[in-house]
């Protein structure tokens, strides 16, 4: 334990384990060892000690619009990062689009690479894009490091990311699977949409009609009957359909390789509380009643869903306009994720142990960052400080995104991010991001 630098103490530490106090020690980055709480202090060694606040793994969002190069009014890797940061966040996910040009060839993805390298305030990997014509360039980006390939079944909102037709999409997902790659899917019938009323106007129960359950549910079950008959491995991005859960379940029993996200916004907003008008709530799929919620709810705690990220998706204001079927379909959260989950969490009975398997480590678990999601020996040094009975409302003008539109302006919450660490290293200290210090991650190779 010579080599240890820094030793981080609280009385509640989370580990895989469990909660109860520790001490973690340190060096180059790295965790060596999750000790008792009064284990001595190796010579040389700085002590951090946090008292009663809890150190959370950091958490890791795998799926964020970052928008950067090309759409920077809607967000960029510096803001979006600091964001991250502020939140408990140490690792994110770059979606492909909404780029410009989307992630869809190497040539796309290291442009992006050169703009993130150069503000990241957390570790950042990328996802690929499948989309029509770019089979070929599906083998090179994995081989460049790509955590997996997004599709969507129905357009995406923006013309340089088309989606797949049904033949496309097995085109593409038989590539996929022939090197064993994962393939994350916007899951949502085009015909089912296509019948239902448009929505046109400020009313949310219009919008809300406008994209029925039944979409999510037809699109899952035609995803996982082509998974199966491929031996290949999918992932169902943002569910806000409870319905589709017995549907994975059974799915999964049978050996299908399929896993399934949801988000904050879905776990904690109901459909009975927009108001008309309210676009800031607008996301596809949409939020849901409230019965719906409670059923993700026991899902979640059953383990039916993997994982809970952001599906941070910012505009700039001026796209928020009053008629829902207008106005652009996102929700921003990155910084406001883990305190959302945990206020609805906290009321359900849930523990901080059980939001950091939805976001932390079933995040690193998905794209394979067993380096991340954790607090652990062999783990980066990845943590969040959080002081989970103060509670703070949110002001829109104090978040880091760079356009500071939020469903969640004007909630209180509880759960105050104290501090932030990335490989043993402060970058966040009461919401203020130090220097950028993250770095680009890569797929892991496999033996």
């Amino acid at each position: 334990m010579s080599d240890v630098e820094l030793v981080l103490r609280s009385a509640n530490v989370v580990t895989p384990d469990g909660t109860h106090p520790a001490s973690v020690l340190v060096a180059d980055g790295r965790i060596v060892a999750v000790a008792p709480y009064g284990t001595p202090v190796p010579e040389g060694a700085r002590v951090e000690d946090f008292g009663d606040d809890v150190l959370l793994p950091g958490l890791v969002d795998t799926h964020v619009h970052v928008n950067d190069p090309g759409r920077t009014a809607w967000e960029g890797f510096a803001s979006a990062t600091r964001a991250a940061a502020a939140g408990g966040v140490t690792t994110l996910v770059d979606m492909p689009l909404n780029s410009v040009p989307p992630t869809t060839t190497v040539r796309a993805l290291e442009a992006k690479r050169a703009v993130a390298r150069r503000s990241a305030h957390v570790d950042i990997g990328f996802w690929g894009g499948a989309v029509p014509g770019n089979v070929a360039e599906l083998r090179p980006l994995h081989d460049a490091g790509v955590l997996g390939f997004k599709a969507f079944l129905l357009p995406s909102g923006v013309d340089e990311f088309p989606h797949l037709a049904p033949d496309q999409l097995e085109t593409a997902l038989r590539e996929i699977a022939g090197f064993g790659g994962l393939l994350i899917v916007h899951a949502e019938d085009p015909q089912l949409i296509d019948g239902a009323p448009p929505p046109v106007g400020p009313r949310y129960a219009d919008f809300l009609a406008s994209r029925p359950r039944a979409a999510e549910n037809e699109a899952i079950a035609g995803l996982i009957a082509l998974a199966r008959g491929l031996d290949a491995r999918i992932h169902v991005l943002h569910l806000s359909s409870a319905d589709a859960l017995p549907l994975i379940a059974a799915a999964r029993r049978e050996g299908v390789r399929v896993t399934v996200e949801t988000c904050p916004h879905f776990l904690t907003l109901t459909a009975e509380e927009v108001p008309d008008g309210a676009t800031e709530f607008k996301c596809c799929p949409p939020i849901r009643e409230a019965a719906n919620q409670d059923a993700l709810w026991v899902g979640l705690a059953a383990g039916e869903i993997d994982c809970v990220v952001s599906d941070h998706s910012p505009c700039t204001a001026d796209l928020k306009v009053d008629d829902f079927g207008r106005a652009w379909g996102g929700i921003s959260s990155l910084q406001l994720g883990l305190a959302a989950v945990w206020t609805a969490a906290r009321r359900r009975g849930h523990t901080l142990h059980d939001v950091a398997r939805w976001m932390s480590t079933g995040p690193a678990a998905l794209v394979g960052l067993d380096r991340k999601g954790a607090i652990e020996a062999g783990r980066d040094a990845d943590f969040a400080v959080l002081a989970p009975d103060e509670s703070f409302t949110v002001d829109p003008t104090a978040l880091h995104h760079r356009n500071q539109v939020t469903a969640y302006a004007g909630r209180t919450l509880y759960g105050v991010v104290r501090s932030t660490w990335l490989r043993g290293r402060k970058i966040a200290d009461h919401g203020a991001p130090t220097e950028p210090t993250g770095r680009l991650l890569e797929r892991p190779s496999r033996p």
